[in-house]
């Protein structure tokens, strides 16, 4: 993108000094992210993808409600809110973004001294993920604000159930019947899947803020591997909190990849799965219900499945929404996550055990 245009967005917000450069950080899925360096800080300027989130106003406000509740509770702890909560940067004129067209943009401080990181291959950083998103839960835990659902439907299985139906009526790309075998994956497992998503409809299970993007990757720590805070904040919104649990779980402990070939290699790690869950626990356990308790492991089968169902839907439709490199991909996305859905059933009574265990 063209720096003085760049430029021009940055002298926007109400940075602290002169700008001095920006620079690209990272490959950026969804938003695209810079770094501002001004005479006396850095910070975070993003251009927000509105095709994803189709309301930015509403995304910026939620996070705004969210970590205005953060700081108040790190600063009553005594902690440093500009360090463990994410800082959003207004603009000058006082607004949370700026709308530049169809083009909107928002900016954060950048935290000093923090450090990412992308997988969980220690049993410390395993157990140091789920603190953070445990922490971050708990409190969060008496927020009572409303939030805008930014993303119609996520992981509402009810939801997804009506879009399967519609795609399997229409067939789109002619695949339906070369699948049949995954899509007997999906049916034999509905009841129970929405027998789940009913307990929260009924309010059994209680809705909370929720993060949605609980990869480890999304959470900052300082150079002791000590959680700082957890970012990326633009999926905040209200549901179930074991939504966060079991999306965690799904990604920390495959021991393959997302789109492995080799299902021989895609297992859950049960001994990953202990620690964070001991991690996670140990921040968030006081504010849980027993219900919450009782189904925290089921919650991994729970969006595991969903994942299986999201890939092969989209196979289906003929790969209208994931990014795919080769003809199969969502296919072999499919299959692979449905080999650790597997894995988990398999192993669900010992996680169950452990949960008990940790109680």
């Amino acid at each position: 993108m063209n720096n003085s245009y760049l430029r021009a967005i940055a002298e926007v917000f109400d940075f602290d000094a002169p700008i001095v450069g920006i620079e690209t950080l990272g490959a950026g899925f969804i938003n695209d992210t810079y770094v501002v360096t001004t005479e006396r800080s850095r910070y975070i300027l993003q251009r927000k993808n509105h095709l994803v989130f189709p309301d930015v106003p509403a995304m910026m406000d939620n996070i705004w409600r969210v970590t205005a509740h953060l700081k108040a509770k790190v600063r009553a702890a005594g902690g440093d809110p500009e360090r463990e909560v994410l800082t959003v940067v207004p603009t000058r004129s006082g607004a949370i973004y700026h709308r530049d067209g169809d083009n909107y943009w928002a900016a954060s401080l950048y935290i000093e001294g923090s450090v990412t990181h992308t997988k969980a291959d220690t049993p410390r950083l395993a157990y140091m993920g789920g603190k953070g998103i445990g922490r971050f839960q708990a409190m969060l835990a008496d927020f009572t604000e409303p939030l805008t659902e930014v993303i119609k439907g996520f992981h509402n299985i009810r939801w997804r159930f009506e879009q399967w139906d519609r795609s399997l009526q229409e067939d789109r790309a002619g695949r339906k019947a070369s699948v049949s075998e995954e899509i007997a994956w999906i049916e034999r497992r509905r009841a129970k899947m929405l027998a789940f998503w009913e307990l929260v409809e009924r309010g059994i299970l209680p809705m909370r803020v929720t993060h949605n993007d609980t990869k480890l990757s999304n959470i900052l720590f300082d150079e002791r591997d000590e959680v700082l805070c957890v970012i990326d904040l633009d999926t905040v919104m209200t549901s179930t909190a074991l939504n966060d649990f079991g999306d965690a779980i799904r990604s920390y402990t495959n021991t393959g990849a997302e789109d492995d070939t080799d299902l021989s290699r895609v297992s859950m790690d049960i001994e990953v799965f202990r620690h964070y869950a001991e991690g996670y626990l140990s921040e968030r356990g006081s504010t849980m219900t027993a219900s919450e308790r009782e189904w925290l492991a089921f919650s991994a089968l729970y969006i595991t499945f969903e994942q299986v169902l999201r890939f092969l839907m989209d196979y289906i439709d003929g790969d209208s929404y994931y990014k795919t490199v080769y003809p199969t991909h969502n296919l072999v996305r499919a299959r692979a996550q449905h080999r650790l859905l597997e894995s988990m059933e398999q192993q669900y009574d010992a996680m169950c055990e452990i949960i008990r265990g940790l109680s």
